[in-house]
């Protein structure tokens, strides 16, 4: 058997079956992954963002006092919602908005839905962006 150093291997490598075999081995990779990557992308599920059910203490927001309809809400509905007001003000924000910041726990009111703060005689703050 004849040694052969690494120079004369390479040289004998360098034949182009060797180059196309590694070729369609690389493509032949490449397709597979993918075609497992497309796979997982078909089984994500696909994030949904959900409300909570309107109460009768929250329909009643838009026809009475809203400081009256304030305290029917139960307390989970009073510390959070979509958009919140001043009982004695006449603007609604978004809660990141910074006149959201301003206004006190005790003179939050808060409203599920737009359409309900604007029912309750309230207009969109100016300054808010994203309210119209």
């Amino acid at each position: 058997m004849v040694a052969m150093t690494l120079p004369e291997i390479i040289e004998k490598c360098k034949t182009r079956e060797v180059y196309t075999a590694a070729l369609i081995i690389l493509v032949a990779f490449a397709s597979f992954g993918l075609g497992r990557l497309s796979k997982i992308e078909e089984t994500r599920v696909p994030i949904q963002i959900e409300y909570p059910q309107t109460t009768a203490a929250t329909r009643l927001v838009g026809g009475q006092d809203a400081a009256t309809a304030a305290a029917l809400l139960p307390p989970q509905t009073k510390t959070g919602g979509q958009v919140v007001a001043a009982k004695t003000g006449a603007k609604y924000y978004f809660p990141w908005c910074s006149g959201a910041a301003r206004i006190s726990d005790a003179n939050k009111v808060w409203f599920n839905s737009i359409e309900e703060a604007r029912k309750a005689g309230y207009a969109p703050a100016s300054n808010c962006k994203g309210l119209k």
